[in-house]
């Protein structure tokens, strides 16, 4: 059966709405319907001004919609761009009427997986295919191009790939960044923890900020400069985050003032719930039992910032509280150095960590994903493409004896992360002696060298647990094993009542 070229278009705020004038270029005919009239109206008049209006068509309903997109002997095909939970339920219940059997939903939200398989397990009987896609890059990439991580029955993503890789980022080499993810909602989960990396790489790159400007008193010009030298050469290479930096550094308002000068200090996308994913890969690495500290720090960073006034009060509360220090007395450029290298220590633990989140639920899960074929993902149209530290990566899936488990215990990683300790170690030293805000930087530094020690002070922390508890503990001559529970007790004092017996 021939692809179709018509898609309904389900929600079209600043994603949906870029996806539908992409996939217009892409020649589909776009159909869209959102309950936001003023979404609505903006597409349209977006779709008027660059002359993609015949091929951009309002629809009054969700029957609407299915009546508009209806070809004999074709199935249809629907591209969700909606908030998660609620919103998208509402989208199914809307079309289920007018759905046949092989009709297909590509669900490009910022998903929760348990949602997708979900709504998989509901639609499946019907013949309804049900794909939970994830895509990155913003409302930007979306416009020309995003990546996209599918994930479904077989038969679901056979039918969706020939769109996707129509529609999705190209990397340097002109390959789609896409490629079928696994079965259920291991797509969203992909994606899902896709932004917790990039949680963690946005507040390192905001701590390195900090450090250049009220560390260091690089001006605007001079930051721009640093972050364009970085994302040309080096461990940096072709990272977004970095190349963005430049833009954001040299931003100026219709009165010559730097932009960035004037935005306050606060996240709020997490607390208000307007971006779930975050959370979630943060929950994801407790239940997992992943040490995913870089991630898990920078998101209680952002938690903290959302606030201002709570901070204020604090401030005051705390005679004045803590504030930054210039770093003087130092070599600005031979700082700037250790600066790179110390972000790109934190950019390799926040996808080490991530990368383990993703294969512990996969394991859990029976997903059996290809871990080459997530890179590919991130190589073009992402918040986190970082070319260097994929190409790492795939190098050691690649192998076949790379530890996938464990990916600290990959030499090719371990000699990456031994060989800039020691720039990292110097910063967080220095930082800790000015009060600069490191908590991701810092963090990352812990993680590495308590995920790469044998004696941790944990040792005391197991005998407390069975003092009160009577949780058992190893001996240092027993047989290394893994997370197991001990064999051993001991009565550190007996158990006694009001009596003293």
């Amino acid at each position: 059966m021939a692809e179709t070229k018509k898609i309904g278009m389900l929600g079209v705020g600043s994603m949906g709405a870029m996806m539908s004038l992409l996939f217009a270029e892409h020649g589909y005919e776009v159909h869209f319907f959102d309950p936001s009239e003023e979404n609505m109206d903006m597409l349209e008049k977006q779709g008027k001004d660059i002359q993609l209006d015949d091929r951009v068509q309002r629809s009054k309903s969700y029957e609407d919609v299915c009546k508009s997109i209806e070809t004999k002997g074709q199935s249809k095909l629907f591209v969700f761009s909606t908030p998660h939970g609620k919103p998208a339920d509402k989208c199914v219940e809307g079309l289920l009427p007018y759905l046949n059997k092989g009709d297909l939903i590509v669900d490009c939200g910022n998903e929760h997986w348990t949602n997708t398989e979900r709504r998989q397990k509901m639609l499946d009987p019907k013949g309804i295919h049900y794909v939970g896609c994830g895509v990155s890059g913003g409302y930007q990439s979306a416009r020309h191009g995003p990546s996209m991580s599918p994930g479904g029955s077989s038969e679901a993503l056979e039918k969706a790939m020939p769109f996707l890789k129509t529609v999705a980022a190209k990397d340097a080499h002109g390959r789609p960044c896409t490629n079928p993810v696994g079965p259920a909602g291991s797509g969203h989960y992909v994606k899902m923890v896709h932004n917790g990396i990039e949680q963690g790489m946005m507040s390192a790159m905001a701590e390195v900020w900090l450090i250049l400007t009220k560390g260091l008193g690089f001006s605007h010009e001079e930051i721009a400069d640093i972050f364009k030298s970085w994302n040309e050469s080096g461990p940096l290479r072709n990272c977004f985050l970095v190349a963005i930096g430049v833009g954001i550094e040299r931003a100026k308002d219709k009165d010559g003032n730097h932009v960035l000068s004037e935005v306050r200090d606060k996240v709020t996308q997490d607390v208000t719930e307007e971006e779930g994913t975050g959370t979630w890969t943060c929950e994801q690495a407790v239940t997992l039992h992943v040490p995913a500290a870089s991630i898990l720090s920078a998101h209680l960073f952002r938690c903290a910032s959302a606030d201002l006034r709570r901070r204020i009060n604090n401030q005051k509360a705390a005679a004045g509280g803590i504030e930054a220090q210039p770093w003087s007395g130092v070599d600005k450029r031979k700082f700037a150095e250790l600066l790179h290298q110390a972000m790109y220590f934190c950019f390799l633990a926040c996808f080490a960590q991530g990368m383990d989140i993703i294969r512990r639920k996969d394991r859990a899960e029976g997903w059996n994903l290809d871990y080459r074929k997530i890179m590919q993902l991130w190589r073009g149209g992402c918040i986190i493409q970082a070319d260097h530290i994929v190409d790492l990566l795939d190098s050691i899936y690649e192998k076949a004896d790379g530890d996938q488990d464990n990916l600290l215990a990959n030499p090719e990683l371990g000699h990456e992360f031994h060989n800039t300790y020691p720039a990292i170690k110097e910063i967080v030293l220095k930082a800790v002696e000015t009060d600069t805000f490191v908590p991701s930087i810092s963090q990352s530094l812990e993680y590495f060298k308590y995920q790469t020690s044998t004696e941790l002070p944990t040792q005391f922390m197991e005998a407390q647990l069975d003092f009160f508890g009577q949780h058992m503990f190893d001996k240092k001559k027993d047989p290394v094993g893994g997370p197991e529970k001990g064999q051993h007790h001991y009565e550190w004092k007996p158990a006694t009542g009001l009596s003293g017996k």
